[in-house]
């Protein structure tokens, strides 16, 4: 398997001990910007669908979470992995104190400080990281909520603070979006991520319906397996479905994103539940088509909504 580039500077260059002087600014965030536009999937990274002058504070916020998490999850685990993303949080604690000395948080530090954000998202994220070290399984739904307020919820609320439109109401819709997607997230790759050793299938659902242990193990997919998936893809709808109306809130293009990345996490579920909530044996994914079509449909719904 590749190494990261990131993870690769983390023990060669930029990494715990370097001596190297910071870049100067426009260094750095030529790098957030190469970075970003070579490996984007998981962050709604500038495209042609934000604006000119955000596109920047998204690669830095972006690399941010780029490094973060190839150093949770491509460093080999256990006390080494939890080494590196203490570091990376002391290196968040300098670009917090205006010190910053890695070129992400060089490119970072004025993006923090023109829109305020706090460092709280940044460190929640981190926590999560440093939880999926420790923790391979959820005893119950609450618990993974925990887990998804530190997961995913920040990136959204960073995302506001980006758009200038932090309120209690829009983070909440933000926050069930985010935790939305998650679970989406999850219950697609229910096998890819057993393979690495975890479960995200809360163990009070998985006794609820009657999936044991021994079933768990051996990946069977009986009825009792299809009712959980059923019951999980209900309820990571229903939080996508609850946080639709930050789409109409937010004008122009950062609106027609998140409407897109909601619809997308809307259609994963469907295509769950077209394959028959089998999982285990098929990874459901949308195809380039479906994505369009979902782009298409959300230009079609903010036009009748005037909120182009």
């Amino acid at each position: 398997m590749s190494i990261p580039p990131t993870v690769r500077e983390a023990l060669t260059g930029w990494g715990p001990g370097s001596s190297a002087p910071p870049l100067p600014l426009q260094a750095a965030q030529a790098y957030t910007r190469r970075l970003a536009r070579s490996h984007y999937e998981n962050f709604p990274v500038a495209t042609w669908l934000l604006p000119q002058r955000l596109r920047q504070h998204f690669y830095n916020v972006y690399a941010f979470c780029r490094w973060a998490d190839d150093l949770g999850d491509e460093t080999g685990g256990g006390s080494e992995t939890l080494r590196l993303l203490a570091w990376w949080r002391e290196e968040l604690a300098l670009c917090g104190r205006g010190e910053p000395r890695h070129p992400v948080f060089v490119a970072l530090q004025p993006t923090l400080q023109q829109f305020r954000i706090p460092l709280q998202p940044f460190e929640d994220l981190l926590s999560a990281f440093e939880q999926d070290q420790r923790v391979k399984e959820y005893e119950t739904f609450e618990q993974l909520r925990d887990y998804c307020r530190r997961s995913a919820d920040p990136v959204g609320r960073i995302v506001l603070h980006l758009c200038e439109a932090v309120s209690e109401r829009n983070a909440a819709w933000s926050d069930a979006i985010c935790t939305g997607l998650q679970l989406a997230n999850f219950w697609q790759d229910v096998a890819r991520d057993y393979d690495l050793g975890r479960v995200y299938l809360p163990r009070e659902d998985r006794e609820r319906f009657g999936y044991d242990p021994r079933a768990l193990e051996a990946r069977a997919t009986n009825a009792a397996f299809l009712e959980l998936m059923r019951f999980e893809v209900d309820r990571a709808r229903a939080f996508l479905c609850n946080g639709l109306p930050l789409a109409n809130v937010l004008r122009g293009r950062v609106g027609l994103e998140i409407e897109c990345f909601a619809h997308g996490g809307l259609a994963i579920l469907r295509e769950i539940e077209r394959i028959g909530y089998r999982v285990w044996e098929r990874r459901p994914v949308l195809t380039k088509r479906q994505l369009l079509g979902l782009l298409v449909r959300a230009i079609g719904r903010r036009l009748v909504r005037g909120r182009g």
